[in-house]
């Protein structure tokens, strides 16, 4: 290794480490050995090998020096070649450990990121709606990247690097002085004209990385929300393509002026420690040739102090930033457990029950419900924002009772932000009731597993959300196991197979982000398809038809007819043409039930239903014109 490869090292790991002084408990250090124990064996090996390369590492110098004795001393040739056949062997020896050491940190490293990101990943699932509108994804998605990947690097990289790092500082020092002391200690007074460069310069790149790092994310950002089909849509409706493209351009031009300052700070560290380093080297010849000539040291030893200064010089720089590097793993780690701290709101019990067979009641009694403050379900780094919002805790709902028979169809009808999404999103456990009990066919449904939840209950949103895959893959979400005739026979209930045997893929059609390369009716008609696939024997429409037109809602209604065919229902809709055949339609404001009946009979009442019934439809004579 030449000096210029030290001086690489050296700036690499000063420009890695982000020197953040927040304490680090010891139950931390406890979850960290807890995610380490099943790579335990490969761990200690990983360690053996980096000690035992290390030891290969100082050996070869000496041995080097041993050669340059044979030949100045006209030793026999077989002595020269011996030595020379050592050294060949001990490098073939490193080249191998070292091959299997790359393989062990691999096997440790990507076996640690599978572990954490399957941790954080399954644990996110299990939490609350509010907590994924609350969060920025990109924000957790940095969690399950670039924390869990510099987690990883406190084994891979530092753990291995502080302790062969030790053992070839200690070894090295240790031969170094056995051969000459005050060459060693001329190495050791340069030292700090190597090290302090390196932690300043580090420091001032790692600056600079990390605002080019914040460039990089507005820019991706930009992108990311632009380059989406609705942003695309607002921003050639509304935006202005000219300064969204200066907003752009400003940016990649910073990201380029750092590159350039990047790398000529980096040419300029590199060759004033090149310069650094062969004056070291000359230093070293010098006062080595000197007391060679002198008789107090051997060539050979002249040779082997050379080739040991840089020996001595990469772990000493390295392991004075080690401190910094370890915390910064450990930072890794705590904002990955963070996340994984954030306790579910919703839980199944340890032995949970299934919903009992045939047809399900629904049922609501005494319910009441406050939506979680973010405290409870977020976190500011998540939600990038320096605290975290303290409202929440107010009931929404208040006192809601009510029951849907076996087969019924219950509307919720009422104005916007009266409570009516909230007690859709009550039944299939999106959230838990504060207070009261939400039954399907007589079980709390707190007291039910999710996969039978699943399993009785469907709803369709109005957004009709599809991921950018295939329409097979959306459909088979439902029910992995159907077959191609069961997949057409729902597609044909939903008034859609004619649409998808004109496309040129059929069933393997990618329909585009959040489905955007269909229509909106054909995309709610795709998840009323879903819902017939998988059979469930209650379904919630929440506003399924609210932003179509007056075709796509017939061809949407349609297709609803056959979803709620001998199901029970729970409907929510503005427009209340939609719901006048229900068998019960409730009334909810400002989060309770302000009236019950069929349509005929709130009608007749004269009461909010009526207001609002007129309200839509207009049912008063039209005005005389005034003479």
């Amino acid at each position: 290794m030449d000096m210029e490869v030290t001086a690489w090292m050296s700036l690499h790991h000063a420009m890695n480490a982000q020197d953040d002084r927040r304490p680090f408990s010891k139950a931390t250090l406890r979850r960290i050995a807890a995610f380490a124990r099943p790579h335990r064996r490969r761990l200690f090996a990983f360690l053996l090998f980096s000690v035992v390369m290390a030891v290969l590492a100082v050996a070869t110098p000496v041995l080097a020096g041993r050669v340059v004795n044979a030949i100045v001393d006209r030793s026999a040739t077989s002595t020269v070649v011996g030595i020379a056949v050592l050294i060949a062997v001990l490098a073939v020896a490193e080249g191998g450990l070292g091959l299997a050491n790359r393989w062990l940190s691999a096997r440790i490293g990507e076996g640690l990121i599978l572990d954490l990101r399957t941790a954080v990943f399954d644990h996110v699932q299990r939490m609350p709606v509010a907590f994924f509108t609350r969060t920025r994804t990109g924000a957790l998605v940095s969690r399950l990247n670039n924390d869990v990947i510099g987690a990883q690097r406190a084994f891979s990289d530092t753990l291995s690097g502080v302790v062969s790092n030790l053992v070839t500082l200690l070894l090295t020092f240790a031969v170094m002085v056995g051969i000459s002391w005050q060459v060693t200690l001329l190495a050791l007074v340069l030292l700090p004209v190597f090290v302090l460069p390196a932690r300043r310069m580090g420091t001032r790149l790692a600056g600079l990385e990390r605002e080019a790092a914040r460039h990089d994310a507005a820019m991706s950002t930009q992108m990311t929300e632009r380059f989406s089909a609705p942003g695309a849509t607002l921003v050639k409706l509304f935006g202005r393509p000219d300064r969204e493209s200066a907003e752009f351009a400003a940016r990649a031009r910073r990201v380029r002026d750092i590159g350039v300052r990047t790398a000529m700070v980096q040419h300029v560290f590199i060759t004033a420690l090149t310069m650094v380093s062969a004056l070291a080297l000359a230093l070293v010849y010098g006062l080595g040739g000197w007391l060679s000539l002198r008789g107090h040291l051997d060539a050979g030893a002249v040779v082997s102090l050379a080739l040991l200064l840089t020996r001595l010089y990469a772990p000493l720089t390295a392991l004075a930033s080690a401190r910094v590097e370890v915390m910064s793993a450990l930072v890794s780690f705590e904002r990955v457990f963070e996340v994984l701290d954030l306790r579910p709101l919703v839980t199944e019990k340890p032995d949970p029950r299934t919903v009992p067979d045939g047809p399900v009641a629904v049922e609501f009694e005494n319910v009441t419900f406050a939506y979680p403050s973010a405290d409870k379900v977020s976190l500011a780094s998540l939600e990038e924002v320096a605290t975290l919002d303290t409202r929440g805790g107010t009931d929404v709902l208040h006192d809601v009772s009510f029951r849907a028979e076996p087969g019924q169809m219950v509307a919720l009808v009422g104005s916007s932000g009266a409570g009516k999404s909230t007690i859709a999103q009550l039944l299939p456990r999106l959230y838990d009731a504060d207070s009261g009990a939400v039954r399907l066919g007589g079980v709390d449904v707190r007291d039910l597993s999710s996969a039978s939840i699943r399993a009785t209950l469907g709803m369709v949103t109005q957004d009709g959300h599809l991921f950018h895959e295939s329409i097979r893959d959306n459909l088979l979400l439902a029910r992995p196991e159907a077959t191609e005739d069961e997949l057409w026979d729902v597609l044909r209930r939903s008034r859609l197979d004619a649409l998808i045997e004109s496309l040129p893929d059929g069933l393997d059609t990618i329909v585009g982000e959040r489905g955007y390369r269909l229509s909106g009716g054909e995309r709610q008609r795709l998840t009323i398809a879903r819902l017939l696939l998988a059979r469930q024997r209650v379904v919630i429409l929440d506003e399924a038809t609210a932003h179509l037109d007056s075709t796509s809602e017939a061809a949407v209604q349609e297709a609803l007819a056959e979803a709620l065919e001998g199901r029970t229902a729970v409907v929510i809709a503005h427009r209340l043409s939609t719901v006048r055949a229900a068998d019960l339609i409730l009334v909810v404001e400002a989060g309770r039930i302000v009236e019950r009946g069929t349509h005929e009979e709130l009608l007749a009442a004269g009461g909010r239903y009526a207001d609002l019934y007129e309200t839509q439809f207009d049912t008063r004579p039209p005005l005389e014109p005034v003479a």
